[in-house]
């Protein structure tokens, strides 16, 4: 072989092994760069030169340098990402409403119990004015108790919204940054480089993409040319080339102060909150429509409930002054459902809706839609229309009806009905003195001293509803007839009836309230139902206001104020208890994902130390052959000189 042939043979090892060299460091000084994939060059035999004696090799040659990595397992990377992402920030907020709800000193279930106690001893003693101050305290540390959990809970969803918008902001710099690396790599593809994408951009690409992954669930397809398209909800384009389009968050269609997320794209702006999923943004979009909302419609009802059924009894009442009751609290049942017509309706039309029965009530959202004549009420946490006809008024499900406050519908308009949403924010006490506490009965029953048999007259209850029949302290007498089987009633309001047949044990009622009589009256025997005029010390109506603490007054008759938000403090613990099972099941996947991609594609500082030994070796050798070489074309030109 001729020293020429060995000098290039040389030459193009030296060369190789020196870009090998190159690499082997490149990899070492990256060991602990995000989203680097390890870099190999790979090397060939140059085509060999023909000889009379057949071929002879020429030597070594690049052919590139590639990044080791294997698309599926970044693909699982990126996927984890999206889902430990959502799990993550589901359970962060989660658990902070759920540690607010159950605690034992700021939750509301204390507040319920030291109020309730409160009216039990009021019970025992109905003329205590330090009692009744007592009342008149919890029942105010009551309600600013539901207005502070109404307000820690706006907190909570103004940090979520915050985050919403941060998140927003991140996605668009990550997509414009995705789209800048794609009009670099596509214009190194169509340079010099003889297509070869440079690793580098497209491993910083991957990275950016995984971000780009951990704040929403995103999907990737890399173009002929080089670029990767990003997709995100339900196919809509945030990057396509170099063209990158933006998400914002915008008021609400129907509550303004509900973020939404639109998409946008050439001045068309798309709401796409629906369709978003997996990451940052799932994960706050989920805790606010399954445990946010929820509370505040929880929270809401049990405010609605205890006040309404609390007014109802308090009406029937009379105060310490000898007043009928009034409301204990204001009348949130009135008050409280909130509406928002469509920011897309064409018609004036505004609606009011009211709560009729607040043992039905629910604590969902609904939707009322009025589509070319037809009303339709749709309940949202089961998607269920529950009630639809041609007029408004007949609109009427769940304790809930409406009317038309002002205006015209038109057909397509829509609303969105929150019944329970400010109930905790709203509850107020209504009375103005401990005084006007109504722990007494209006009336009273009495047994004329002249009545010779033996029946006895309950002390009478009134019946509800309020307001109070407008007759019900009427003095109104009964006088038993000869046989005593029946009797007379003789009062205002009563249509005096006479010979009514006598049940021992049956209820009697007229005027709005009901008595019992029992036993064996005689013939002429008298028993009166009267004002309570001066029943200071009568402790009838705070008996049956402190018995409503054990009665099932909501979820048609199957929960008590206590029961109903217990109920909904330990769904909403179980939620977060399973959201922190998924985001520790949902870190090890990933944790598995990013072992079983680096175990390819990371930088293992051992192996690079043993490549540059290697190459080293290689290289040196390499030199070696050139100085042969040389060492050969000398001893030649000498041999010719002499």
């Amino acid at each position: 072989m001729a020293s020429g042939d060995m000098l290039g043979i040389g030459v193009s090892a030296l060369l190789s092994y020196q870009r090998s060299l190159a690499t082997t460091g490149h990899n070492i000084a990256n060991v602990n760069t995000d989203g680097y994939s390890r870099q190999r060059t790979d090397l060939t035999q140059r085509v060999p030169q023909y000889s009379g004696n057949g071929f002879i090799g020429t030597g070594v040659e690049v052919v590139t340098t590639q990044r080791i990595y294997n698309q599926f397992l970044v693909n699982e990377v990126r996927n984890n990402s999206t889902s430990y992402k959502q799990t993550e920030t589901f359970y962060q907020f989660a658990s902070g409403v759920d540690r607010l709800l159950a605690d034992a000193q700021a939750g509301l279930q204390p507040g319920l119990d030291s109020f309730f106690n409160a009216v039990q001893q009021l019970a025992d003693f109905p003329t205590s004015s330090a009692v009744r101050q007592t009342v008149y305290s919890e029942a105010e540390s009551l309600t600013a108790r539901f207005d502070t959990l109404s307000q820690q809970l706006g907190s909570m969803r103004n940090s979520a919204d915050l985050q919403l918008r941060n998140t927003v902001s991140e996605i668009n710099g990550l997509a414009s940054s995705i789209a800048a690396l794609n009009e670099r790599i596509v214009s190194f593809r169509g340079g010099a480089s003889q297509g070869q994408l440079p690793n580098d951009l497209q491993d910083q690409r991957d990275e950016l993409l995984r971000q780009l992954a951990e704040r929403v669930r995103v999907t990737a397809l890399e173009q002929d040319d080089g670029a990767l398209n990003v997709f995100i909800g339900n196919g809509q384009t945030l990057v396509a080339g170099n063209r990158a389009s933006t998400l914002a968050t915008l008021p609400g269609n129907f509550d303004a102060s509900q973020l939404e997320i639109a998409f946008s794209q050439g001045g068309t702006t798309i709401p796409i909150t629906g369709q978003i999923s997996g990451g940052v943004l799932g994960g706050l979009l989920q805790f606010r429509s399954e445990v946010l909302d929820p509370a505040f419609n929880e929270l809401g009802r049990v405010a609605i409930g205890l006040a309404d059924t609390f007014n109802d009894q308090h009406q029937l009442g009379q105060d310490l002054l000898g007043n009928p009751g009034g409301l204990f609290f204001n009348d949130l049942a009135a008050t409280s459902p909130t509406t928002f017509a469509s920011t897309t309706n064409t018609g004036t039309g505004v609606i009011a809706a009211a709560i009729t029965d607040v043992n039905t009530l629910t604590s969902s959202d609904y939707r009322l839609n009025y589509v070319a004549g037809t009303y339709s009420l749709i309940r949202l946490s089961d998607n269920t229309t529950v009630s639809s006809g041609a007029s408004l008024a007949a609109i009427a499900a769940d304790g809930l009806s409406f009317s038309l406050a002002s205006g015209a519908l038109a057909s397509g308009d829509s609303y969105l009905i929150r019944p329970t949403l400010n109930g905790a924010a709203d509850i107020a006490l209504s009375i103005a003195t401990p005084e006007a506490i109504a722990a007494a009965a209006p009336i009273r029953t009495a047994t004329a001293l002249a009545n010779t048999g033996n029946g006895v007259i309950s002390a009478g209850t009134v019946n509800a509803p309020p307001p109070a029949d407008a007759n019900l302290q009427q003095t109104v007498t009964i006088t038993f007839d000869n046989p005593p089987t029946t009797f007379d009633v003789v009062g205002t309001g009563t249509g005096n009836p006479t010979n009514v047949a006598y049940t021992s044990g049956g209820s009697i009622t007229y005027n709005g309230w009901t008595i019992q009589l029992s036993g064996t009256p005689a013939a002429g025997d008298v028993f009166t139902i009267e004002a309570n005029t001066g029943g200071v010390g009568d402790n009838r109506n705070a008996l049956l206001l402190a018995g409503l603490q054990t009665q099932n007054t909501l979820q048609n008759g199957t929960a008590t104020f206590q029961s109903a938000y217990a109920s909904f403090v330990a769904s909403a613990g179980v939620q977060t208890h399973q959201a922190d099972i998924s985001q520790q099941a949902q870190k090890s996947l990933l944790d598995q994902a990013v072992v079983s991609r680096d175990a390819i594609s990371g930088v293992n500082l051992d192996e690079e130390a043993a490549n540059l030994v290697k190459f080293q070796q290689a290289y040196q050798a390499a030199a070696q052959v050139i100085a042969t070489a040389n060492t050969l074309f000398e001893t030649l030109i000498g041999a010719v000189r002499r």
